[in-house]
């Protein structure tokens, strides 16, 4: 059955099935995470409304108000007046904040303002692998009829969800002190079990922003193990016992900690070359830290002149940061 054609190119269901299947093998393959493309936002509890009648004891709101008339009635306000007045200022507010709030565009606003965020870290970093993606099941006819319509993609098969490593979804609520901001949460769950939130507060403008750099981080930064080649043999970054990057007061530990694992601490050119592909690209940063080599030198990065690598007598550190490789 033909299902779309491009030109004088018929692309048929079954090739489709094999490119998405092929997909989906290069994503597992390279630790890739497929997310769903659309991100549903769920409106939660307006903290600034909850603060508005629970901020302040009954007797505190009575006085207030009691306040307030006597100020009117000062002004030359009639007693039933007065009162009438605060109704119609708090019926204006009311009517102000459900004219902003209500319907769904908020949810819109921040599912975009989400993707282009994450979107502009990679091209702003670009690592030579995206670690995450969001996976459209559809072809760019349904995309684009869908933003016609102003809907999202809201229908799901099996053969669709079987390319979908994980999906994100997510609640916001206005902030307390009614100044605009929001709080924002959003969960990434994927199929191998992994559940992660991530939290920011501020201006509907900028929220997003914070949300996607830490989306991005846990996502692309190295995650041990992490194998790596180098020329023609492969590195397997093991990190250290208990954590990814260790801290030890001596060489001679570091490489004890390194054995245990069944491993050992790197050379200076495998620091190096983990160095240049960085954190990002599945290697590790130097830094400003002093590191444990193999042969029972330091490698002090900031000491460059004649040479980095150094006795740990002539470094005055008593912390010595490693992590192990096979």
């Amino acid at each position: 059955m033909r299902i779309a054609c491009f030109g004088r190119r018929v692309i048929h269901r079954g090739m489709l099935v094999g490119a998405l299947i092929g997909i989906s093998t290069a994503v597992q393959a390279n630790n890739q995470v497929s997310l769903w493309p659309t991100i549903p936002f769920v409106r939660g509890q307006d903290i600034c409304q909850f603060q508005d009648a629970y901020g302040q004891k009954r007797s505190q709101l009575t006085r207030e108000m009691s306040d307030h008339i006597k100020a009117f009635l000062a002004l030359g306000a009639e007693a039933h007046d007065a009162a009438d007045i605060l109704r119609s200022i708090d019926q204006l507010i009311d009517k102000n904040r459900l004219m902003v709030s209500g319907g769904h565009g908020m949810d819109v606003t921040l599912e975009s303002n989400l993707k282009a965020s994450i979107d502009e870290l990679y091209r702003h970093i670009n690592p030579r692998q995206s670690n995450l993606i969001f996976f459209n099941p559809g072809s760019l006819l349904d995309v684009l009829r869908a933003l016609r319509d102003r809907k999202t993609q809201e229908q799901i098969d099996l053969k669709q969800l079987a390319k979908i490593s994980g999906f994100a979804w997510g609640s916001y609520s206005y902030g307390a002190g009614c100044r605009g901001d929001l709080m924002v949460t959003v969960h990434v769950e994927t199929n191998n079990g992994d559940s992660v939130s991530f939290y920011a507060q501020g201006r509907p403008d900028v929220v997003m922003a914070s949300i996607a750099e830490k989306i991005f981080t846990q996502y692309q930064r190295t995650r041990f193990p992490s194998v790596i080649g180098m020329g023609a043999k492969t590195l397997s970054l093991v990190g250290a016992p208990g954590s990814p990057i260790g801290i030890a007061p001596a060489t001679e530990i570091a490489q004890s900690s390194c054995e245990m694992l069944k491993a050992r601490l790197p050379t200076h050119q495998e620091y190096e070359f983990l160095s240049t592909l960085g954190e990002w690209n599945g290697g590790v940063s130097l830094g400003h830290k002093v590191w444990a080599l193999s042969d029972g030198h330091l490698l002090a990065p900031d000491l460059r002149n004649p040479s980095p690598v150094r006795h740990p007598d002539e470094v005055n550190t008593d912390e010595v940061f490693y992590y192990c490789v096979r």
